[in-house]
């Protein structure tokens, strides 16, 4: 198979970063003002990232795909269970960003939503079948048609005649934390289907995480600028006014395509983790059409909910695998069926990250969550090993 070298990775992640659903979920920032919704946007990424990167090495180091991680802290059949759910994550997400691409595109260029979703939904299943090692030149020129047009919607946005929407109080700090750290969490059980197959695991894996941070952190800022200094929380509707035309159509199909190419090929690489019957390639464009008819079906508008359950979910996980690769060393759990003690543990940081978001912290809450998960899985690991020399001397004392 051909490695991907650490420019390959950042353009594919700085595709990834350009994202629809990330400027609509910038414009919730708004009630901040811009320099406190920055600071929560920065910091959110911050925490997102690094635990990013620890996924995205771990299956570079290993050569092993997202899924097949998991199955070392799991074992076989609970790495198995965590493929199920990050499969119907990314069915979901793909329905959504077509549901935002579609939907915004329509908004300019109206000749209906279900049009556009299938307009869409071909091109990524081009890309799909094109692969993620052989976009080459698509990608490149895709990357950069996608900076210049940012670039001048940023210039669209920020050079307007001062603010229009005051700050207020309906979103917290913590909150807005939270929702900063939820799409990076997004990527976890899926960056390292693409740091597994890098000439350089370390180089990669940095280049990918720190491209997409700034590319997201981006994409964030003209959300929450758009709702600020435009009033309009509707991307699509500030391109109309700022009359870019063709360009917010490229710059609406493009950055939709290339991000939900990622969730729509890691659902098939976690699919053949599902079983070896599942031809991953094929399973992509199949949950691709899924997320077509989906995004046809039903109302989207909202996912703050889905980016919670994401974070309760995937948070906990990941917690659990830099607890025992990087601190403990745990030995290879992927030959057993399951790992109770460390799905036991994944529950508790599942029901801790329920109760945490009945409670306002400054940093939101998947940090806390992620760092008592991991203090938990040491904590364990010392109660087992204080108590086996005096089991093998024969005493209970």
């Amino acid at each position: 198979m051909k490695k991907m070298t650490s420019f390959q990775s950042a353009l594919i992640w700085f595709g990834a970063g350009v994202s629809i659903a990330e400027i609509l979920t910038g414009t919730y920032f708004a009630p901040l003002g811009m320099a406190k919704g920055m600071l929560a946007i920065v910091l959110g990424h911050v925490i997102g990232c690094v635990m990013m990167f620890a996924a995205g090495l771990i299956g570079g180091r290993t050569g092993r795909s997202a899924m097949e991680t998991v199955k070392m802290s799991f074992g076989g059949k609970g790495g198995i269970f965590f493929a199920a759910l990050n499969v119907l994550q990314l069915v979901g997400w793909t329905a959504i960003m077509i549901y935002d691409g579609a939907g915004a595109v329509n908004e300019i260029f109206g000749v209906g939503t279900g049009v556009w979703a299938l307009v869409i939904g071909g091109l990524i299943i081009l890309w799909i079948a094109v692969g993620v090692t052989n976009l080459g030149v698509i990608n490149k020129i895709s990357m950069t048609a996608l900076f210049v047009l940012t670039v001048v919607l940023c210039f669209v946005i920020f050079g307007g005649n001062g603010a229009v929407t005051a700050p207020d109080d309906s979103l917290t700090f913590g909150a807005a934390v939270e929702l900063a750290v939820a799409i990076p969490l997004s990527w976890l059980p899926l960056i390292a289907d693409y740091t597994r197959e890098a000439e350089k695991p370390f180089q990669a894996t940095l280049a990918s995480v720190v491209v997409y941070g700034i590319v997201s952190v981006w994409m964030y800022m003209i959300g929450t600028g758009a709702a600020i200094y435009t009033g309009e929380s509707d991307i699509s509707v500030v391109m109309l006014k700022a009359g870019l035309g063709i360009a917010a159509l490229v710059i609406l199909i493009l950055s939709t395509v290339t991000t939900t190419f990622l969730d729509a090929w890691s659902a098939g690489i976690s699919a053949e983790s599902l079983t070896a019957r599942v031809h991953g390639k094929t399973c992509a464009i199949v949950v691709t059409v899924v997320g077509m008819a989906g995004a046809m079906l039903f109302n989207m508008d909202d996912i703050t909910d889905f980016l919670y359950l994401i974070g309760s979910v995937f948070a906990p996980m990941i917690a659990v695998q830099i607890a025992d690769y990087f601190i403990l060393k745990s030995p290879d759990h992927s030959g057993e069926g399951w790992s109770w003690k460390n799905l036991a543990i994944w529950a508790a940081g599942f029901i801790l990250y329920r109760l945490l978001m009945r409670v306002d912290t400054p940093v939101g809450n998947t940090l806390p969550d992620m760092a008592l998960t991991i203090l938990l899985c040491v904590l364990l690991r010392n109660v087992h090993a204080s108590r086996k020399p005096s089991t093998q001397g024969g005493s209970t004392e």
